[in-house]
């Protein structure tokens, strides 16, 4: 699943490739904003863990990761 993250005063998004449900990160996002002091915290498929702070928080956009096709087609 993808996961992109708008941050505020930042011109890129955080896009991060995880193995979490959709409702398992919108119970994050939720939690996360509803304290100014509190952080979003997600995992990503190697582990990696990323943190922004839920004050700088603009958007975050769930949605299946795309399916990358290789090779030739005959059409």
């Amino acid at each position: 699943m993808e996961v992109k993250i708008g941050v505020l005063h930042t011109p890129r998004e955080i896009v991060v490739e995880s193995s979490q449900t959709p409702d398992e990160v919108e119970a994050l996002v939720t939690a996360a904003l509803k304290s100014v002091d509190g952080s979003l915290s997600l995992t990503d498929d190697r582990g990696r863990k990323i943190i922004v702070p839920a004050n700088l928080v603009a958007y975050v956009e769930i949605a299946q990761a795309d399916i990358r096709r290789v090779g030739f087609s005959t059409t």
